[in-house]
């Protein structure tokens, strides 16, 4: 049986969110502070309050010392001296920093997933295939299309069996998910962006690591182009 690849913190990467049982607090208190500040459920610019999140998510204030630690160099939150510690703001300049870097990945990523995913992988993946098919039917409110997005991507980065390569892309994708959610009103289409993944699932599903690198850069490219005609 081919074991799970190790991620560079000492983790484990099985289908990119382990269940909490597998999860150190600090790790639990991590994923948990970091998707509240991916999904503006943290609002840029907020005070971060160690005490308030600590009492909120039923842990001490330790695990939530780490966590922050974690989210400060993941760009998610930031401190200045004598005043605190803040979630980040949302700079749309950034956008193409962001994009700079996923077009030249997010395209690697799809690959390597179509040559390397495991009989766990795929099955994850057809999984969040079927759960994309419900998108067409509608009844997806914004935040439930984003999360589903985060899952499809954390889930084509677990499968690239390069922790290096996945932990990178995380972070970027966390960034970029950001500038979705700050948009998010004035976008047009957001099923249908979601539901572009569908077409890359199967590719990587297939074992097809060329057809996975085009679409995976064909959404990166629209991703940018939607956001830009928001703005």
């Amino acid at each position: 049986m081919q074991q799970a690849a190790a991620d560079p913190r000492g983790r484990e990467s099985r289908g990119g969110e382990p269940g909490d049982e597998e999860l150190s607090l600090a790790e639990r208190a991590y994923r948990a502070i970091r998707d509240q500040l991916v999904m503006l459920d943290i609002r840029p610019g907020a005070p971060i309050n160690e005490e308030q999140l600590a009492q909120s998510l039923g842990v001490g204030r330790t695990p939530v010392r780490e966590a922050l630690k974690r989210l400060q160099y993941e760009r998610l939150i930031t401190t200045y001296p004598r005043r605190g510690t803040f979630a980040t703001d949302v700079n749309i300049t950034d956008l193409a920093h962001i994009s700079e870097v996923r077009l030249e990945l997010e395209p690697l990523a799809a690959a390597q997933a179509a040559r390397r995913a495991t009989a766990t992988d795929r099955a994850r993946l057809t999984a969040l295939r079927q759960e994309l098919e419900s998108v067409d039917s509608g009844g997806r409110d914004a935040a439930e299309l984003m999360r589903l997005d985060l899952q499809v991507h954390r889930a084509v980065y677990a499968a690239t069996r390069n922790p290096y390569l996945e932990d990178t892309l995380v972070r970027h994708d966390n960034l970029a998910t950001r500038i979705w959610c700050l948009f998010v009103d004035r976008l047009s289409d957001m099923a249908g962006h979601v539901d572009e993944h569908g077409p890359l699932i199967e590719a990587i599903v297939a074992g097809d690591p060329d057809r996975a690198a085009r679409l995976a850069r064909s959404h990166v490219e629209g991703f940018e182009r939607a956001v830009r005609a928001a703005i």
